[in-house]
């Protein structure tokens, strides 16, 4: 089953210790996407400026991706981040951040999106997020990400929100600045009292940690040496979850522990290169030989 993505398209100027990008192509839908499509087709629906080359999704398209949700403004500018990586690149400083035509986004569903059995609501505005889920008909399972700017400035809306989905992907920062609290099991267990069935604690290269009613699971992350750029770990990591899950229909504890192992796997693909360069290129034997891997280390 194809999975719905609303989020943002954009270009991203990136400077790591291992080198510069200037406006290569980033963005929550398309990190998403760009993980995803190795489990399950994607449809997206997200803007951009006239300046957006659409031959960049053309690697989406091939794997079955519908780009029709994909609205181009004329005379407009796709949305643009930069931002730079020091030390042990676990959070970015970010130097600008030009929203171009995704300050006015308000996606708009068509009659086949609204028939989407499995959404992932990017970290978008909670106001537009509450927008999608009144325009979907009777999906399975619903995912939503957030950012640390819709809880300083959209606390009640993203609550709401956050009590109308299924599964709750949030970073540890999030988490613990969402609840007031400094432990993360008891965040996502007040963060599994709102509404959701399950919350995904993502924690960086430290792993993540998952709350599914009174069951818990938590793995690290898969070890790599070197990270080149971590841009969109989370996003591809959340693609690979709601991937797995997809194509296996149910939101189950096992379920939800296998779709975490994708994710991982997914994401350590993504950060091993600049964008969705890696991603993009990523062949399925490479994949399962990095899931079997991955399965030994973690001996599950």
């Amino acid at each position: 089953m194809s999975i719905l993505v609303v989020g943002s398209v954009a270009y991203d100027t990136i400077k790591t210790p291992y080198g510069e990008v200037q406006k290569a192509l980033g963005g929550s839908a398309t990190y998403f996407s760009a993980a995803a499509v190795h489990l399950s087709p994607v449809k997206i629906v997200g803007v951009v400026g006239e300046d957006f080359d659409v031959s960049h999704y053309s690697f989406l398209k091939k794997r079955g991706a519908d780009l029709s949700g994909l609205n181009k403004i004329k005379e407009g500018k796709t949305f643009h981040w930069s931002g730079e990586y020091e030390g042990d690149m676990n959070e970015a400083r970010t130097l600008s951040t030009c929203l171009n035509v995704f300050e006015h986004f308000k996606p708009q569903l068509s009659v086949e999106h609204k028939k989407s059995k499995y959404l992932f609501l990017g970290n978008i505005d909670p106001d537009l997020q509450l927008n999608v889920l009144k325009q979907v008909e009777n999906p399975k399972i619903i995912a939503l990400d957030t950012m640390n700017l819709w809880i300083d400035l959209k606390l009640t809306a993203l609550k709401k929100a956050i009590s109308k989905v299924d599964l709750l992907i949030m970073n540890d920062k999030e988490a613990l600045s969402f609840t007031k609290t400094d432990n993360l099991v008891m965040a996502a267990k007040m963060l599994n009292k709102l509404g959701p069935k399950a919350v995904i604690v993502k924690k960086g290269a430290h792993g993540s940690y998952m709350r599914f009613g009174k069951n818990q699971f938590s793995i690290p992350a898969y070890p790599l040496e070197r990270v080149i750029d971590p841009t969109g770990a989370g996003d591809s990591f959340a693609g690979g979850v709601m991937g797995f899950l997809a194509t296996n229909k149910t939101l189950t504890f096992n379920n939800l522990k296998k779709a975490m192992i994708y994710g991982t796997v997914l994401a350590s693909f993504n950060v091993e290169a600049f964008s969705v360069t890696k991603l993009k290129n990523l062949k399925k034997s490479e994949l399962a030989l990095r899931y079997r891997e991955f399965i030994k280390i973690i001996g599950v």
